[in-house]
């Protein structure tokens, strides 16, 4: 007779969050840092930055980043975080589940497996969750600071200061009479162009930030010159009329003890070239090297470097322990291409 192992497998459940991923509109952060693995805790990358020696600066780690001098460019080296949680089944979902094999009642075993790979989903969706935070840190701060249970990490990737403006006063675009955001937009590209021959084209803010553009006094009077109805859209056009910048609205939010926090903040507005920007690096984690060949375990890669493992816990009480760990950081190629700008402050 089918045991609880024979369902519950790291195998069966990546199936299933495969499945359900592929109907998924992607994390913006996964589209600007598409998924890339390699092997190890190092993450490492070239980038140019002006003949200027530059590292990351992990806070909390036994062993110190290492930079290694090349002709033109420097070579960033560091190490990865590591994610790990992991779910037990319940004694309550086992006997259940062992009730209806012994049954076999079809659907009924079928809507008790389906609960368990939601629960063991949901852990792979967080890992996700984990990479867009960092990567939305890198577009509105230039840095990553992850703070979890009791941990601090801290990666400062030397983000060009000339690339970064607070606006102040009457500049801010919250003062929607005197602000001048067309031309702040237009300075910033013009500053990215000077330093590097590229110009960026997109940008992504959040909505809030988006309605001090919407209601700016300036933008406004120029929808009446044109005679154009004050919408969304025709706001836009004037915009990327002016600048030749697209702005991509990020809204999307995550759950952080209880609340919704929005990945991108407001008050905040990047812009940033046509293309890739980096990549979402991934790592080898403990289980992937470790327990692929283990008679208790199974072990699935999913989303490029996700490892799900499916562990056999024969003694007493009798389980299945999932376990979803994760090795990674984003990489940050184009970082000299991109300017970051706070647009109001309190």
């Amino acid at each position: 007779m089918a045991t609880i192992f024979d369902y519950v497998t790291a195998k069966e459940i990546a199936a299933y969050w495969i499945e359900g991923a592929s109907n998924r509109i992607p994390y913006l952060g996964a589209t600007l840092f598409p998924g890339k693995k390699q092997l190890g805790l190092e993450l490492s990358w070239l980038k140019g930055s002006k003949g200027l020696p530059v590292s990351l600066k992990p806070s909390a780690f036994d062993t110190k980043p290492t930079l290694r001098d090349r002709i033109g460019f420097d070579r960033l080296v560091t190490e990865m975080p590591f994610f790990r949680e992991a779910m037990m089944i319940t004694e309550k979902d086992r006997q259940n589940l062992n009730n209806v094999i012994a049954s076999g009642n079809e659907k009924a075993i079928e809507m008790i497996v389906r609960n368990i790979y939601d629960d063991a989903a949901g852990l792979i969706d967080s890992a996700e969750v984990v990479f867009e935070r960092m990567r939305m840190q890198l577009l509105s701060t230039g840095k990553i600071a992850i703070t979890e249970n009791g941990n601090a990490l801290d990666y400062d990737y030397q983000f060009d200061s000339d690339h970064l403006e607070t606006l102040e006063n009457t500049a801010m675009w919250s003062d929607l009479d005197d602000s001048t955001p067309i031309q702040d937009i237009q300075d910033w590209c013009d500053a990215i162009e000077d330093d590097t021959g590229i110009r960026p084209n997109r940008a992504i803010c959040s909505r809030a930030t988006l309605l001090y553009l919407i209601q700016n006094a300036g933008i406004l009077e120029e929808l009446e010159e044109l005679k154009l109805m004050k919408t969304e859209e025709n706001i836009r056009m004037v915009i990327e009329k002016h600048t030749k910048v697209q702005i991509a609205v990020y809204n999307k939010k995550y759950s952080a003890s209880g609340s919704a926090v929005q990945f991108f903040p407001d008050n905040v507005f990047t812009l940033f070239p046509a293309g890739v920007l980096g990549s979402s690096v991934f790592g080898t984690t403990p289980e992937e090297s470790d327990l692929m060949t283990s008679a208790n375990a199974d072990v699935q890669i999913v989303n490029t470097g996700v490892a799900l493992t499916s562990l056999k816990k024969v003694e007493i009480p009798v389980n299945v322990e999932t376990v979803v760990s994760m090795i990674g950081l984003p990489s940050f190629e184009g970082i000299d291409t991109v300017f970051i700008a706070t647009v109001h402050t309190d």
